[in-house]
């Protein structure tokens, strides 16, 4: 049975400072408490409703947990999601440290200011897609322990190593040690011309509404574009950021293992 002081604890969850305060995460949905309980974080509770058991207990039996029953108000007051989905799990953050070295040999994503949960977590499932092992977030970037995020990653947090860090000392450690730093941007060159093979490097990608910030652009070295084909002044300003990191990161490995 859950405590009034856990329960308490675990309804903070949803606010980044309670997180960071207690190291702690929530994962909703029985998907969600699949994919965690099948990686490497600890899980320290699962809770679920009495109508929600029978659907998770085999796999929380399974894992060696007992699940912890609420009502369904309590369900609701831990949920962020406007149904709640009955099933919740409650998980340790993860201690990363970041090394330029996990750099080498392979594309590392970074994240400029991307602010919307929905596109945080989209892109961390493309960057789990595409085999990037590394994703770094500029600290002003939504928190990727959000509710929302890790709803929308589909269980690709658990996979991918996501950090959230000031990313101009990383990018310039990385530029001296002759990684290269893609920039996607509106003026680039055509990423389906380019003759990169993309076989190491960091690719930048920026919000919708600014794009890559000036104090990041000095340390891209070559900048990239995903071409528009429209003729005219009828057509879209950009591309959702989310959609504009798959088609590069799809164009990129493709280039990549041309040939083998």
């Amino acid at each position: 049975m859950i405590s009034k002081n856990q329960f308490k604890i675990y309804t903070s969850l949803k606010q980044v400072k309670y997180r960071n305060l207690h190291n702690l995460f929530a994962v909703e949905g029985l998907k969600g408490l699949e994919e965690l309980l099948a990686s490497k974080f600890e899980t320290i509770s699962v809770i679920t409703t009495a109508s929600r058991l029978n659907t998770c207990h085999g796999i929380v039996e399974f894992a060696g947990m007992q699940p912890e029953i609420v009502s369904e108000k309590e369900m609701a007051d831990l949920s962020s999601l406007s149904t709640p989905p009955g099933v919740i799990a409650i998980a340790k953050m993860p201690q990363y440290q970041i090394d330029t070295v996990d750099f080498k040999n392979k594309i590392t994503l970074f994240l400029d200011g991307i602010s919307d949960p929905g596109n945080m977590g989209t892109i961390i499932r493309t960057a789990d897609w595409f085999g990037v092992v590394n994703v770094i977030c500029s600290i002003d970037s939504v928190d990727v322990f959000n509710q929302k995020v890790v709803q929308a990653t589909m269980g690709s947090l658990f996979r991918v190593k996501v950090f959230s860090e000031e990313l101009e000392p990383i990018l310039s450690s990385a530029k001296s040690e002759g990684i290269e730093v893609f920039g996607a941007v509106m003026d680039g060159k055509n990423i389906y011309e380019t003759e990169k093979k993309f076989h190491e490097g960091i690719l930048v990608i920026g919000s919708e509404s600014h794009g890559i910030r000036k104090q990041i652009l000095p340390f891209v070295s070559t900048k990239i574009t995903i071409p528009n084909y429209v003729t005219g002044s009828k057509r879209a300003e950009s591309l959702n950021a989310s959609v504009a990191a798959s088609i590069i990161l799809a164009e990129m490995n493709r280039k990549k293992h041309a040939g083998k």
